[in-house]
């Protein structure tokens, strides 16, 4: 057996970092979809005066996955709000999370 399998039999888990994605991708905007089997989620970059926006990243869930990450959205956002306080959304629409009012393509 090899060593990294050793390790992931005793509850460690081993991920490589490539440069290019240890960078990371800025999104202000999200659309989830779902199908029986998947959740899919468009991470995009709304920025104003750009009238046609990128989907930059993709990432597809199982959902018993997407439903890990909600856990973990929401224990990661009680810990930051006791350690900083509240995060405050100001006049946003419940079930979006730009900051920009999509469709307004005026500089």
């Amino acid at each position: 057996m090899e060593n990294n399998e050793k390790k992931q039999e005793q509850g460690q888990l081993q991920l490589e970092l490539p440069q290019d994605v240890a960078q990371g991708e800025y999104a202000n905007f999200a659309i989830i979809s779902h199908s029986s089997s998947d959740f899919v989620i468009d991470f995009a970059r709304i920025l104003p005066g750009v009238p046609k926006n990128q989907v930059r990243s993709r990432v597809i869930l199982a959902p018993e996955h997407a439903k890990r990450l909600l856990g973990a959205l929401q224990d990661n956002i009680m810990r930051y709000e006791r350690e900083f306080g509240p995060i405050k959304i100001p006049n946003q629409e419940p079930r979006t999370i730009s900051p920009f009012q999509v469709g307004k393509g005026e500089a």
